[in-house]
């Protein structure tokens, strides 16, 4: 497999990825998700396909995915043909110590969500510089085109101050897997995810935002080698 989305070693992204790896048993049907953490967990499971005949159907949530599960030697199946998943496995760009996590860095953030709740689990990898106490990145929030001024002043009606993400090497804005544009929304420190959710997804013209509420498991990487295993308490 070429480590397409792997540029540099980390050891603690690596040893969170294997880990959630090991979570994965024959039969399974597990959803692949996007981003530089997940990644070895992609590359370990492509392993353990070829070296120990572990037989599994991923559900990717991007082309970037796709690619990466097709050089691992993963078979692939959709959630038409499997709506129901034994396991979905990600990255985060922040989680705080409620397990709320913010994601979407890479545009993918509604994929990842669908897939997310279509799986029995949800285990998001990361490394130490993921975690937080509370959340306060910029949550990505996938619009339609067509909606984008009325999804903006609303935006901006709860406290949020919206930026059209802009596409590196092309002119324009970003533009989804499904077609659609991205606003990196600062709302400062989020004391209330769940609430913030709710209001961000009442605004019409939103596909979908970057609060994720619903994991389960956080496997957290160390340099030398070590996990940190959290669980919800939900």
């Amino acid at each position: 497999m070429t480590d397409r989305n792997i540029s540099t070693d980390s050891p603690e992204k690596r040893a969170a990825g294997v880990a959630a790896a090991g979570l994965v048993s024959s039969g399974m049907v597990v959803g692949l998700g996007t981003g530089s953490t997940v990644a070895y967990t992609i590359k370990e499971l492509g392993r353990r396909v070829k070296e120990e005949g572990l037989d599994i159907l991923g559900v990717v949530t991007s082309y970037q995915s796709e690619m990466l599960a097709i050089d691992a030697g993963i078979r692939l199946t959709t959630l038409s043909q499997n709506p129901e998943l034994d396991i979905a496995i990600d990255g985060a760009d922040q989680i705080d110590s409620g397990l709320r996590a913010i994601k979407g860095g890479g545009a993918a953030h509604t994929r990842e969500k669908i897939v997310s709740m279509s799986a029995k689990r949800f285990v998001v990898v990361a490394d130490e510089s993921k975690t937080s106490t509370q959340l306060g990145k910029p949550v990505p929030v996938e619009v339609l085109p067509f909606a984008k001024e009325l999804t903006v002043n609303k935006i901006r009606g709860l406290g949020g101050e919206p930026e059209l993400r802009s596409a590196v090497k092309k002119d324009g804005p970003v533009i989804t897997d499904n077609g659609n544009f991205i606003l990196d929304v600062d709302f400062g420190v989020i004391r209330d995810p769940e609430a913030l959710a709710l209001q961000i997804s009442a605004i019409p013209g939103v596909v979908e935002h970057g609060i994720f509420c619903n994991v389960d498991e956080l496997y957290t990487g160390n340099k030398d080698g070590s996990v940190k295993i959290v669980s919800s308490q939900k």
